[in-house]
C-alpha cells in the first residue's frame, strides 16, 4: 500500500503542472498513466508539431513542452506509474483507496483526474487489409515529421489533429486530406487555413469519402 497526499490520474501537461503546484505547497503525489511514457496525448500525438496556445510561450513542440514540465517537477521526486490504469476507486473512512490494473494500491486523501479525453487508443481503420502496414506506412501518430519530407501523404480525419498535421506537413510534403463530411470539427482558424490551402492547390481536399478495403466510398 502506497500512502500519499494526492493521486494524479494522467501524466499529460495538465497532470504534470498540477504535480508542480502540489509540490510547491509541500504535498506528495503519485502519478498514474496508461501510456508507457510521460506527456499524455501531447507527446503521443504532437511530439514534433508546433503548439501555439501555451501561455507566454509563442511556439513549442509537444516534446519540448513535456520535457520542460518534467524538468520543472524534478526537485520534488514524484513517482510515475506508467503503462498502468486506475481500475477501482473506493472511499473508506474519509480516505480514498485506489487500485490499478497492475495491482498497485494507493491510500490518499485526494484524487485529481487529469485524463483529458481518456487513455489514448487510436481509432484504427475498420479494414483488416491495413493491419499489415501498421507502424510502417499506416500511422496513427507522428513521432518525426521529417520522415514525410518530399513524400505523398494521405491524412484521414476532420478534427484538430488531422487539420493541424495537414497544415504542417503541407510545408514539405504533398498532402491529401480525406474526410467523411464537408464539415470539420477543428478550430475555425485551422478550417479556414485548410480551405485556403485547398483553393491554392497546396493540398488536395477530398470530402464525403471514407476508406474501405478496395478504395473509397
Amino acid at each position: 500500500m502506497i500512502k500519499t497526499d494526492v493521486v494524479i490520474i494522467g501524466a499529460g501537461p495538465t497532470g504534470l503542472f498540477c504535480a508542480h503546484q502540489l509540490g510547491i505547497i509541500g504535498l506528495k503525489c503519485e502519478i498514474v498513466d496508461n501510456l508507457d511514457k510521460i506527456g499524455g496525448q501531447c507527446i503521443e500525438l504532437y511530439p514534433d508539431k508546433p503548439i501555439y496556445d501555451i501561455p507566454a510561450v509563442p511556439k513549442c513542440t509537444g516534446e519540448e513542452l513535456t520535457n520542460n514540465l518534467i524538468e520543472q517537477i524534478k526537485p520534488f521526486n514524484f513517482n510515475f506509474h506508467l503503462s498502468d490504469r486506475v481500475q477501482e476507486l473506493k472511499n473508506e473512512n474519509n480516505k480514498w483507496l485506489v487500485k490499478t490494473l497492475n495491482g498497485k494500491e494507493f491510500e490518499t486523501f485526494n484524487i485529481v483526474i487529469a485524463g483529458g479525453v481518456g487513455s489514448f487508443e487510436p481509432r484504427k481503420f475498420p479494414t483488416k487489409s491495413a493491419e499489415k502496414y501498421d507502424g510502417k506506412s499506416v500511422l496513427y501518430s507522428i513521432k518525426d515529421k521529417n520522415i514525410f519530407k518530399d513524400k505523398s501523404v494521405v491524412i484521414f480525419g476532420g478534427g484538430d489533429s488531422a487539420l493541424d498535421w495537414a497544415i504542417e506537413l503541407s510545408n514539405s510534403s504533398k498532402v491529401t486530406l480525406v474526410h467523411r463530411r464537408d464539415e470539420f470539427r477543428g478550430a475555425p482558424a485551422s478550417v479556414q487555413k485548410i480551405k485556403e490551402l485547398s483553393d491554392n492547390k497546396t493540398i488536395d481536399l477530398i470530402t464525403k469519402y471514407s476508406i474501405k478495403d478496395d478504395g473509397f466510398w
